[in-house]
């Protein structure tokens, strides 16, 4: 039997891809483990729906998910010992190029949505950009603690949140059934 724990954990410390030992309350565990939450709520969102286009495109974001982990998990100075992809202005790109073809098909709302108002997988798409808007702040931390060497990471991950945010949209559209605005105090 394969045993999960290894108890290296116990002291509060993890492993970075290269070994280097750190704190699990250093910058890096918890962005890339924001990142992790991300791709969760993705996969409830993915199990719960029946739409297979929908079903690919956050399959797609789910992988790119772990290779961005994986580059997050990897201290900049083993980037070169250890082959670890990286985010590219590819896949930001291909973020893009979804969210305009999904703006094509509908018109947005012009005011701030009330998730979970009017449709199951839209709330946990708006769930879903909650949490990668939480990732982008924590990949800014690591920016700023000069734990970030590529650019590309933050770009990728504001285009996500808008795309999370345009999808649960169309998927409302499809669904028939439109968002709920806020109209702010009555």
């Amino acid at each position: 039997m394969v045993k999960i724990y290894t108890k290296k954990g116990d002291e509060g410390q993890t492993s970075l891809f290269g070994g280097q030992r750190i704190s699990k309350s250093d910058p890096r565990p918890e962005a890339y483990g924001t990142l992790d939450e991300v791709c969760a709520v993705l996969g409830v969102a993915r199990a719960a729906t029946d739409n297979r286009d929908l079903q690919a495109v956050i399959h797609s974001i789910q992988e790119d998910l772990f290779l961005l982990g994986a580059e997050l998990a990897t201290a900049p100075e083993d980037r070169t010992r250890i082959s670890v992809q990286q985010i590219t202005a590819e896949h930001t790109a291909r973020l893009e190029a979804l969210i305009d073809e999904r703006l094509s098909k509908i018109e947005l709302p012009r005011a701030f949505i009330i998730p979970g108002s009017s449709a199951y997988i839209p709330a946990l798409l708006d769930w879903a950009r909650a949490v990668a808007r939480r990732a982008e702040r924590r990949v800014v931390e690591l920016r700023e603690a000069a734990l970030l060497d590529n650019p590309e990471v933050l770009k990728y991950l504001n285009r996500l949140a808008d795309l999370l945010f345009v999808l649960a949209r169309y998927q409302e559209a499809l669904e028939g059934k439109g968002a709920v605005q806020w109209r702010g105090r009555r």
